[in-house]
């Protein structure tokens, strides 16, 4: 069960409109009426999408003391797509018209030949599709979390992530938005009454001599300022560069952030490139400096955050607020029981979350003039520096 034990790797989706006030055998029952495989959708992809009980590929077993851990549902769900490859599709084609070919006396295959061999390729796709010769099955870990109104998915925002969302709103009658950089603003600027402060922000720019306006990975269906979370990953290389790696939180506790092992930077502009360090301070290294200074942002950084003792590994994605490859260290001595990593993923959401809401409230304020400005100061010394070196 991947979120009981192991690396972590998820997004995370509010859920409303449950209305009930604990999980129990009613949604246990939901779970098994709509177990993997015997749920097909309406897609044209011949998708098959259902629930799992979380121990393996075919556990279609649940109960309440297996699945309902500390107030949150834990489980899976399993996307078998049964779709024949293209390449086999076209191979099929073509010899059924090289078969009419033949027996053509002009050798050119007619129309209504052409038509004839696509309709036998379709019929053996239906036979092939059958007998699940082709079947790929996926799966991908829950944890609902009732405390927080949270789903956990484990995997990465994209179709799974999708067809899981459709699902669970489906059986349960509730509703999931996707919980990004954007929304994590705009959800603290509503708590705070900052929603039009919030709404009027627009991209920094922190290398005047490469101006930008909206970052060329920006998704253009969505209102939130998911930019935000690439400005944050920057302003929070920039404070343990410059100020301290200890801050503290809204709740008043203490944070201490280390980025490490992998950084991801790219060109808001589309036109420079990508780039990714590997390296167990990659700020440390001068082409990453190079990069920002050049007018890339960071999009991915690994990173080490320690709070109330705990400690978390991890790589943040900057604008979805996807995690993965997440440890939580606890003592080989101790026992960590379920319960105990349950609430070790919340306080891991809920300390990003809240090292978030500090940039947002330092991002929306008077104060934010001053620190774009010492900002773009650091990254103009640094290249002053790197220069008389090279001299």
């Amino acid at each position: 069960m991947p979120f009981l034990g192991g690396s972590l790797a998820f997004e995370r989706f509010s859920v409303s409109g449950f209305e009930v006030a604990e999980f129990g055998d009613e949604q246990i029952e939901l779970l098994a009426q709509n177990v993997a495989g015997n749920n097909p959708s309406a897609s044209a992809e011949n998708i098959h999408i259902g629930f799992l009980g979380g121990a393996h590929l075919f556990d279609q077993e649940f109960d309440v003391s297996k699945n309902v851990l500390d107030q949150a549902v834990h489980c899976s769900v399993r996307i078998d797509t049964n779709q024949i490859p293209s390449a086999i599709r076209k191979a099929w084609l073509q010899m059924e018209l090289l078969a009419l070919a033949k027996d053509s006396p002009s050798g050119v295959v007619s129309k209504s030949g052409r038509k004839e061999a696509k309709e036998a390729v379709e019929q053996r796709c239906e036979v092939e599709a059958a007998s699940g010769k082709y079947r790929k099955m996926q799966q991908f870990p829950l944890l609902w979390d009732h405390t927080r109104e949270t789903l956990y998915f484990g995997g990465s925002a994209g179709n799974a992530s999708g067809h899981c969302a459709d699902l669970l709103e489906r059986v349960f009658n509730v509703e999931l938005r996707h919980i990004s950089s954007g929304s994590i603003a705009q959800a603290w600027a509503i708590e705070n009454d900052l929603y039009a402060e919030v709404d009027d922000l627009v991209p920094a720019n922190f290398v005047p001599a490469v101006p930008h306006g909206d970052l060329a990975w920006t998704n253009q269906h969505s209102k939130a300022p998911d930019f935000l979370g690439n400005e944050f990953l920057l302003w929070l290389w920039w404070t343990v560069e410059n100020d301290s790696d200890t801050f503290t939180l809204p709740d008043n506790s203490e944070v201490t952030v280390m980025l490490t092992k992998t950084l991801a930077l790219e060109c808001p502009l589309g036109e420079s490139g990508k780039e990714t360090i590997s390296h167990e301070s990659p700020i440390k290294l001068p082409e990453a400096m190079h990069a920002i200074r050049s007018g890339k942002l960071p999009r991915k950084s690994g990173m080490t955050i320690i709070r109330d003792g705990q400690q978390y590994d991890l790589v943040l994605q900057a604008e979805t607020f996807g995690i993965s490859g997440a440890k939580i260290h606890v003592d080989e001595d101790a026992d960590f029981e379920v319960d105990e990593r349950i609430d070790a993923i919340r306080t891991l959401s809920e300390t990003i979350d809240l090292m978030f809401h500090t940039f947002c409230a330092r991002r929306v304020s008077d104060a934010w003039s001053k620190d774009l400005k010492a900002m773009i100061h650091w990254l103009e010394n640094a290249g002053q520096k790197a220069e008389r070196s090279a001299a």
